[in-house]
């Protein structure tokens, strides 16, 4: 471990050394890739004396969707957890008060989002300092992730957190790198873009491809990539999610300052001690969870809205709000009559591809 740490340093004061131009792309290109690789094996260590994943960490996965909440210590993130879920994660003026990952459900719209409050994250953690590959880890597995911040100085913190998450292959609010990439038996690098380029050329990407023992591929870009991206493609192992940052405490700043930072994307301001605009932060975890309400119709009876069935945004046919119900109901599935905003009429009769809108009503006829 202490070896690789090293070498991601050494590679980290030779990037800041080295001046940014096209003459010192190619070169900056390889040590990313070398970077990449190194923070793999810190994430993935092969030796069973590396470091596990840390007791209270494995959290079975519950409910319709997993929120996390990552932050510096004594930011506020318990109290947020304790005011949203009702759940007891203890809270204290001292750093480090949580020690393992707390989870508690939030019941919003019909869905059951787990949230978590991981231990405070600190500086260094994607290169295996404190507790940061457990909470990181953990921090992967979740659908959205919560950046609590400090209101008194958010944009330090901001910037820290996003660095040791970008460290370990989480990509906060940015959609998948639009290229192809095709690995081949033959023909070397092949090197094509539908744009002009100001990033990469052909040695930059081939030397990166070196970097990976990879000699023949086919790569084609549809816009002005970087080398970060064609790095992020070929490891191949890169989440992209969508990411709040709550900025805490807002109780302890001036009008004009929370003006200030009424301009930054993606963020809430609230007081978790005073709960102040808790609804609005539930209402922007909804928004960027994008779930999806299908409520059902036994035959017969009126529509169930008590208890809808919640689908991902990315998963909402008609076939995975049947395997949402039960893995059998597919082999038994005729059609579906559907009444809301995907029917052109009410009900249509449709088949297991079509897509399902937010608030849908569902009735599935079986084969006799």
């Amino acid at each position: 471990m202490a070896t690789v740490m090293q070498k991601i340093k050494d590679i980290e004061d030779e990037m800041a050394r080295t001046q940014k131009n096209k003459a010192t792309a190619h070169h900056l290109g390889l040590l990313k890739a070398k970077l990449a690789k190194l923070r793999r094996e810190l994430l993935t260590p092969s030796s069973k004396g590396a470091g596990g994943a840390g007791e209270g960490f494995d959290v079975t996965k519950s409910g319709d969707a997993r929120v996390g909440l990552v932050g510096f210590p004594s930011v506020g993130k318990s109290t947020l957890l304790n005011k949203l879920t009702g759940t007891f994660s203890e809270v204290a003026s001292y750093e480090f008060t949580t020690l393992t990952c707390i989870p508690g459900v939030i019941v919003y719209r019909g869905a059951k989002i787990q949230l978590l409050d991981l231990p405070g994250i600190i500086e260094g953690a994607k290169d295996g300092k404190g507790r940061g590959r457990q909470v990181i880890s953990t921090a992967r597995t979740c659908n959205c992730i919560l950046i609590v911040l400090d209101a008194i100085k958010p944009i330090t913190h901001k910037r820290l957190i996003e660095k040791e998450l970008e460290g370990f292959g989480i990509r906060l609010n940015k959609e998948p790198p639009n290229l192809t990439f095709r690995k081949k038996d033959k023909g070397g690098i092949n090197f094509t873009s539908t744009v002009a380029n100001t990033h990469l050329d052909l040695e930059t990407v081939k030397a990166i491809c070196s970097e990976y023992r990879i000699h023949n591929a086919d790569i084609t870009l549809r816009y002005d990539a970087t080398a970060d991206d064609l790095i992020d493609v070929i490891e191949g192992s890169r989440i992209y999610m969508p990411c709040i940052y709550v900025v805490n405490k807002i109780d302890q700043i001036t009008l004009e300052e929370l003006e200030i930072l009424d301009k930054l994307p993606h963020y809430c301001p609230v007081s978790a001690h005073l709960e102040w605009n808790l609804d609005g932060l539930l209402e922007k975890i909804w928004e960027y969870l994008n779930l999806t309400r299908i409520y059902t119709k036994p035959k017969g009876l009126n529509p169930d809205y008590e208890d809808p069935v919640i689908l991902s945004s990315k998963k909402r046919t008609v076939e995975d709000f049947c395997e949402r119900i039960h893995k059998d109901m597919v082999k038994q599935f005729k059609y579906a009559l559907v009444w809301g905003s995907s029917a052109k009429h009410k009900p249509q009769r449709v088949g297991k591809e079509h897509e399902l809108e937010d608030e849908d009503v569902v009735q599935i006829i079986k084969k006799v």
